[in-house]
């Protein structure tokens, strides 16, 4: 009789900063690991991850827009990436660094739920930790169609 080996499972670590005290839901974190873990796998990265979150006001992440990328304006989401290499045992990603202002503009915008914003700002940040741009064409419809699987393979609609 063959023994199964049970697979470990591999976990996705998100260390969440919000200084500011946003009201954002528990449930957000859970979403956000079956997120990570889904672009983890559709890149075929199966080690344990961690990826920083913090949450910041219109005035924090204009002046983060400034200082890293130099652009002096609001924006609604930046990444940090951290690794080029994915073959550790455990690694830190990066970290995503989400407006929850402009999420909250944006949202009521856009005619969606606030959780779907800031889902969406995630997923789009973690493709870019794990590489993803959209500066080119072609790279932005790769990009918006990676982002609309995870999304839609979660059920996170509009």
């Amino acid at each position: 009789m063959k023994k199964k080996v049970k697979k470990e499972k591999k976990k996705m670590d998100i260390v969440i900063n919000n200084e500011n005290n946003y009201p954002i839901e528990a449930s957000y974190e859970d979403t956000m690991k079956k997120i990570a873990s889904l672009a983890l796998e559709k890149e075929s990265l199966d080690d344990n991850y961690e990826v920083g979150l913090t949450y910041v006001s219109k005035e924090e992440i204009k002046d983060l827009n400034r200082d890293y990328r130099d652009i002096d304006k609001v924006t609604d989401v930046l990444s940090f990436p951290l690794i080029e290499d994915f073959s550790s045992d455990e690694t830190l990603l990066g970290d995503v660094v989400i407006s929850y202002e402009v999420a909250q503009e944006q949202a009521k915008e856009y005619g969606h739920s606030l959780e779907r914003e800031i889902m969406f700002l995630f997923t789009h940040s973690i493709l870019h930790l794990l590489g993803y741009d959209h500066i080119e064409d072609d790279e932005r419809l790769i990009m918006e169609q990676r982002q609309r699987e995870i999304l839609d393979e979660l059920k996170i609609m509009r």
